[in-house]
């Protein structure tokens, strides 16, 4: 097995030109506990279709995520352009289901968690649902900024006081793409062994204020589809317009030039 403590040890499959690290949901939960457990900062992405189409497509974005230490396919599309290209990757990890299943193992462990963002009063509700779920979960904090919080520096220099006091091993950032990003490479340099991952609309699927998608819609890559329905105005363009093409293009690249890129 690699040695889940260094992050370069990990194999990773070059999807449309990204890394995406090639684990299960097992694997990348025992990567981040015990770099934690050796003092080991890190940032796991978990990249889905449209997250991916913004990495290629848009390069502040892509410089905004240099910093990652764990890239992971939250998405089936990514899971079939890798088997197009001969080099599987052993799963989907959905960031939704991440939250949960990490946030068990910190528990496990003996480590504290920090929700910032979400809605209002959603990351403090999700706090407690994960820890009626997981007995002995440390909650360090939950904080929903205010809305246009980034432009407000007394709000920015709230934000960074508060975790830093609190000193959490995780923090789940659900500000959406790209703020999310930019808050964890604003305030990661100043945690030595803390682990931070964006995890967008989660809080809420966490607590059930928007319902996820069916399991087999989730199975067979049709979740976004779900959340089209949910929010049509917002998200149709995305999907039909931007994602659509993208999808063709990425699985027809993978099927007829994947397979000249090595990977480590």
């Amino acid at each position: 097995m690699n040695d889940l403590s260094r992050p370069q040890s990990v194999p990773y499959v070059p999807i449309h030109g990204i890394k995406i690290h090639s684990l299960s949901e097992r694997e990348c939960i025992e990567h981040i506990i015990t770099a934690i457990g050796q003092g080991h900062s890190g940032w796991v992405h978990t990249i889905n279709l449209d997250i991916l189409r913004v990495l290629v497509k848009n390069a502040e974005y892509a410089e905004l995520c240099k910093g990652t230490t764990l890239a992971v396919a939250d998405g089936m599309p990514l899971i079939w352009a890798s088997r197009l290209m001969g080099r599987p990757l052993p799963e989907r990890i959905a960031g939704s289901d991440l939250v949960s299943t990490l946030s068990g193992a910190a528990a496990q462990a003996g480590f504290s968690v920090f929700l910032l963002g979400g809605n209002p009063g959603t990351a403090e509700k999700a706090g407690s649902v994960l820890q009626d779920h997981y007995p002995g979960l440390r909650i360090a904090g939950a904080y929903c900024p205010a809305f246009g919080f980034e432009d407000k520096p007394e709000i920015m220099e709230e934000i960074r006081q508060l975790v830093l006091n609190a000193a959490p091993d995780i923090v789940y950032v659900a500000l959406g793409v790209p703020r999310q990003e930019r808050i964890i490479g604003w305030l990661r340099p100043e945690f030595s062994r803390t682990w931070w991952m964006g995890v967008g609309i989660s809080f809420s699927f966490i607590t059930g204020d928007v319902p996820r998608a069916p399991r087999w819609m989730q199975k067979v890559g049709l979740e976004w589809v779900h959340r089209m329905i949910q929010e049509p105005r917002r998200l149709a363009w995305r999907y039909l317009v931007e994602d659509i093409p993208f999808v063709v293009q990425l699985l027809v690249k993978a099927a007829f030039g994947g397979k000249k890129t090595d990977s480590n």
